[in-house]
């Protein structure tokens, strides 16, 4: 605790890491001002209303950060964004053009991140036309003309565009990734709500209940902490190794430390918004007079309703697939392993290259399938409390404290590696 204290003491005492911190709030603070700038033509208390009465709307509402129940220009939240990144990820498995601009380092970086933004666009819009349509079924959103239907759709994907740029802002000016600090934000803004829908009902709840719900929850959060902080470490040893102009003889060990939570929040976020469309194109079916569509839209909301078995089971695979293939995106085996035979590197009982990229992978794949299969119970667990306790009003669950947790601990680190590097940066200068 004192460590802590002691860091964010001297960050706020350092000019470069006070401005970074303070510009990262100034965002939050825009974010927030933005989340309650309403679009036109909504009935916004008839929306509160549904939302209070349907589980899965809370549930899309606080990965917003309530920026849905008040249908703000950012309801949208960033969501077309998130579908944007799975989609070019899954294309770099199979176009060698975008797997070679990932190798190229900070531009190809930036290349891939535009394409993400503009694939952001289209994405946007074909969900602003179904949000519209969801709303105007349910008759929520009064009769607008064509060109005010343009204007709707503009504005709402502007809102997510604006967004995005705000999280890009924080992750080069700010501290810690943009993306999940904004996420992180929504969900921390949505708290509020829930307790006080949770101290509504509070005499219709007993005590065993909150006193269960609290103490999963400090489970829970234990336990997110010590599988994101843990690692196995790989021992290494060097025959020779370079300092200076001078190559040391002898040998030299270190260790290679493989996450066990390798792929960190990003599973999470990928699943919940994969597994949320099916629901959101049920909703739109139930409206057609057709009866086979809204058969199908009847079997859809049902199947993928947030408390169903299926719905859980396949959040669950997954939140599976994606911790392995994210995982597989981020560490390179064979990379790595090439890395250390060219500084003299290997494993003991290994021989360098091929057998090392192999047992590199393997050891990944062990480690992974454990990681996976917690996150895949987190993401899974406001279904447990809610049947546990009988609290549905704090839907905020596993994979919103998963997700809270991650980015306090990877911004915590953010800011200890700005100070790491300004103290190194102030000893060369000496």
């Amino acid at each position: 605790m004192n460590s802590i204290t002691s860091i964010f003491k001297t960050a706020f005492s350092t000019p470069e890491i006070r401005n970074k911190i303070l510009f990262t709030a100034l965002i939050f603070l825009v974010f927030r001002i933005f989340a309650h700038v309403p679009v036109a033509g909504v009935n916004v208390a008839q929306l509160k209303s549904l939302f209070a009465q349907n589980q899965f709307l809370g549930l899309l509402d606080i990965f917003s950060g309530g920026t849905l129940a008040n249908f703000s220009i950012m309801a949208l939240g960033l969501n077309p964004y998130i579908n944007a990144s799975i989609i070019l990820q899954l294309l770099m498995m199979v176009m060698p053009k975008l797997e070679e601009l990932q190798k190229e380092g900070e531009s190809g970086r930036r290349k891939i991140n535009q394409y993400t933004r503009m694939l952001t666009v289209p994405l946007a819009v074909l969900q602003s036309i179904g949000m519209y349509a969801l709303l105007r079924s349910q008759s929520i959103i009064i009769t607008l003309s064509p060109v005010q239907v343009i204007v709707f759709i503009l504005t709402m994907t502007a809102g997510t565009m604006l967004l995005v740029w705000l999280g890009e802002l924080i992750t080069e000016r700010g501290v810690g990734n943009g993306i999940s600090l904004l996420i992180f934000a929504g969900i921390v803004g949505r708290l509020p709500i829930a307790l006080t829908q949770t101290a509504s009902t509070a005499s219709t709840q007993s005590v065993v209940s909150y006193l269960t719900f609290g103490v999963l929850g400090l489970i829970v959060v234990i336990s997110i902490i010590i599988i994101n902080e843990a690692t196995r470490q790989i021992t290494v040893y060097y025959a020779r190794r370079s300092r200076g102009n001078n190559i040391a003889s002898g040998s030299d060990t270190t260790h290679l430390p493989l996450r066990l939570n390798q792929a960190g929040v990003i599973p999470i976020i990928f699943a919940v918004s994969l597994v949320l469309l099916p629901s959101v194109v049920g909703n739109y079916l139930l409206t057609s007079k057709n009866a086979a569509l809204y058969a199908i839209g009847t079997n859809l909301t049902q199947w993928f309703s947030t408390t169903s078995i299926s719905y859980n089971v396949i959040y669950f695979l997954l939140v599976l697939a994606f911790t392995f293939f994210y995982t597989a995106v981020v560490f390179n085996p064979k990379k790595i392993a090439e890395e250390m035979q060219k500084a003299g590197g290997f494993i003991p009982g290994v021989r360098p290259g091929k057998p090392t990229s192999q047992y590199l992978n393997y050891i990944m794949t062990r480690i992974t399938l454990v990681g996976a299969v917690f996150l895949g119970i987190i993401a899974v667990f406001p279904t447990v409390v809610s049947s546990a306790t009988g609290i549905s009003t704090l839907t905020l669950g596993g994979t919103g404290i998963l997700i809270v947790v991650s980015v306090v601990l990877d911004t915590y680190k953010s800011i200890e590696a700005n100070l790491v590097m300004r103290n190194y940066e102030g000893f060369l200068e000496r």
